[in-house]
């Protein structure tokens, strides 16, 4: 009886030792999905860093990727302060959000690759974004500087050199040792950009074969733009090119055009129109940029059209401008109809090169037979809305104004970069608004420089990006500078972009709730001018906005915020997450009832590596 009575005991025992082990396994399998799902959401990660930064403490490191600090919110909530943000793998070194092929294949999206709109953004919804800090590449150091950076970068930042063996006997780029070095080669100008620029200026008998023109030309757009050694050579003739080019087959080329210091954007001539104003460019520029002119009734050339200025110059540099066998026949036939149905004249052709001439005025469109292809776009279509709007394959009119006046009543350069820009009235703005604007911006920077100074190095700032300007005046107030500045518009605001081409500066339309079109690490400075309010009031995630930033700044970049000081203060707390050092803090003068309580904030991101990025530099 004894002997069956242990048995019995012994089943029991089993049996709630099972019971224990269930509950037990069942709580740890729900705790942990919920805190796996707010790691992955990133809204309030503890999650430890599996690598300290170059020059951290491991143990301190660890000590505070363990440590928070809990907030109470207004509404009760209790706001997590991180401690630190996950790092993301090394293979997303180069992450480009709304850019990202693995990302068209993992959702599936059905696109027409022949239209180019795998190349266009498409952005991952919030539950597929990376809420992790991009790690820069094995060895990286901090960039070579402007001006050496024209024709030198180091390898380690951008380990890609395939383009030097494929555009070998083109001169695009040399591997040398630690660096890779630009010689100005292009596809169509092996022997040197500076002698192609030069070669154009002469086609179109410009004084001394100056391509600025005595200051007529200043922007220019170069589609298909490789390394960006044009838009590189026309810098020291005071002219300024957005050099365009997709993420294709040839990846990394606006990559090393922005290590080098060259303004440059990741874009496409796909389906939907380029994020540039109409009347923006006083040049176009195509060097065998292997663009289908033809296709959709023109539409891609249609597109240029609408960002030319009245008498702007197409330069086409292509075997179709020369060539004789029979395709390339036909196609120059066909293309030279549709041109001459756009109202556009040849003013130059030499050897390999044909330039185009936009005529000045409506006279043309309207003198052409009823009927004709491609027709003048809508009355009510406005040619300065960019943001996601489709192409359309019609002519995009002069305003009235224009039309006229006779072309674009632009000052030459420099005097333009001051001279109230004739669109103005656009907008209602006046003249006085216009110089006080200019004036209040100069005195601004020049505040940003002061305190800047306490940390910036000599000529260690090159590529700066406004990330929300009115009137392009912060940029103007750098002119005397040896940097170049993206000027950002919003999306949904009055869209002033175009008196900031008018003024000679360049930049884009964009929405801060989704990721750039550029590379990480590309910036030296960004100015952030009320874009974290404006994050707020449109309830986008103010932590991805912070993310986003960290990715677009170069190791060692600044960030210069002006805002309220609620919210500046609120921003402080992400520092140690995303290693950035508070550098300084001011008072921002009040130059309008706007402007009260706003307070400068200038951060420094620090350099750091991982674990394996420090084994591989070794």
């Amino acid at each position: 009886m004894r002997g069956r009575t242990d048995e019995v005991q012994k089943r029991r025992l089993i049996t709630s030792l099972c019971l224990v082990g269930i509950v037990i396994c069942f709580v740890f399998v729900y705790y942990g999905s919920f805190f796996g799902s707010r790691v992955q959401r990133g809204t309030s990660t503890l999650r430890r860093l599996g690598s300290p930064y170059l020059g951290g403490n491991e143990d301190a490191d660890s000590k505070q990727n363990e440590s928070s600090t809990a907030l109470v919110q207004e509404d009760g909530d209790i706001d997590i302060a991180l401690k630190s943000f996950p790092v993301c793998d090394d293979r997303h070194s180069e992450l480009i959000p709304c850019l990202d092929r693995h990302l068209i294949y993992q959702l599936r999206l059905k696109l027409d690759l022949s239209l180019m709109e795998h190349y266009e953004r498409h952005c991952p919804p919030a539950e597929r974004r990376y809420n992790c800090l991009i790690p820069p590449p094995p060895g990286y150091k901090v960039p070579i500087k402007w001006p050496r950076s024209r024709d030198e970068v180091w390898k380690a930042n951008i380990p890609h050199t395939h383009l030097a063996s494929e555009k070998s006997d083109q001169n695009w780029m040399v591997v040398r040792g630690e660096k890779i070095v630009f010689p100005g080669g292009g596809t169509h100008f092996h022997y040197g950009a500076d002698k192609y620029i030069a070669s154009l200026a002469n086609m179109l008998n410009f004084s001394n074969n100056n391509i600025n023109n005595e200051g007529r030309v200043r922007t220019v757009l170069d589609v298909g733009c490789g390394v960006a050694s044009f838009g590189a050579y026309l810098l020291s003739s005071d002219v300024i090119a957005m050099s365009l080019a997709p993420n294709d087959v040839h990846q990394n080329q606006i990559q090393f055009a922005l290590e080098r210091g060259i303004p440059a954007y990741l874009g496409v001539l796909g389906t939907k129109r380029l994020p540039y104003p109409s009347r923006s460019f006083e040049l176009a520029h195509c060097s065998r940029c292997r663009i289908d002119w033809l296709q959709r009734d023109g539409l891609l050339l249609l597109e240029l059209d609408r960002l030319l200025r009245p008498g702007g110059y197409f330069a086409y540099s292509s075997p179709e401008a020369y060539a004789q066998d029979e395709e390339d026949l036909r196609i120059w036939k066909e293309m030279s109809a549709l041109v001459d149905r756009m109202c556009w004249k040849i003013t130059a052709k030499q050897n390999q090169t044909v330039i185009w001439v936009k005529p000045l005025t409506n006279d043309c469109y309207m003198e052409r037979e009823p009927g004709t292809q491609p027709p003048l776009c809508r009355s009510d279509d406005d040619p300065d809305a960019v943001w996601g709007v489709p192409m359309e394959a019609c002519i995009t009119p002069y305003s009235e104004q224009s039309h006229i006046s006779r072309g674009s009543g632009l000052a030459p350069w420099p005097a333009r970069l001051t001279a109230p820009p004739p669109r103005l009235a656009d907008f209602g703005y006046s003249s006085e608004a216009f110089e006080k604007d200019t004036d209040v911006w100069s005195r601004r920077v020049e505040t940003y420089w002061n305190l800047l100074s306490q940390k910036m190095k000599p000529d260690s700032l090159r590529n700066l990006m406004d990330m929300k300007t009115n009137m392009g005046s912060f940029a103007a107030a750098l002119k005397e500078k040896d940097v170049w500045v993206m000027n950002v518009v919003p999306e949904d605001g009055a869209n002033t972009l175009k008196l900031i081409y008018d003024r000679g500066l360049i930049g884009t339309v964009h929405s801060w709730c989704e990721a750039f079109s550029t590379y990480p690490r590309t910036y030296d400075l960004l100015h952030a001018w009320t874009v974290l309010s404006d994050i707020d009031t449109k309830g986008c995630s103010v932590e991805d906005l912070l993310l986003e930033m960290d990715r677009l700044l170069r190791p060692t970049g600044f960030i210069i915020i002006r805002d309220k000081r609620p919210l500046v203060e609120s921003i402080k707390k992400y520092l140690p997450a995303l290693r950035w050092e508070a550098v300084a803090t001011a008072e921002g003068e009040s130059d309008s009832d706007q402007d009260e309580d706003e307070v400068v904030f200038v951060i420094q991101k620090a350099l750091w590596l991982t674990n394996d990025n420090l084994r591989d530099s070794e």
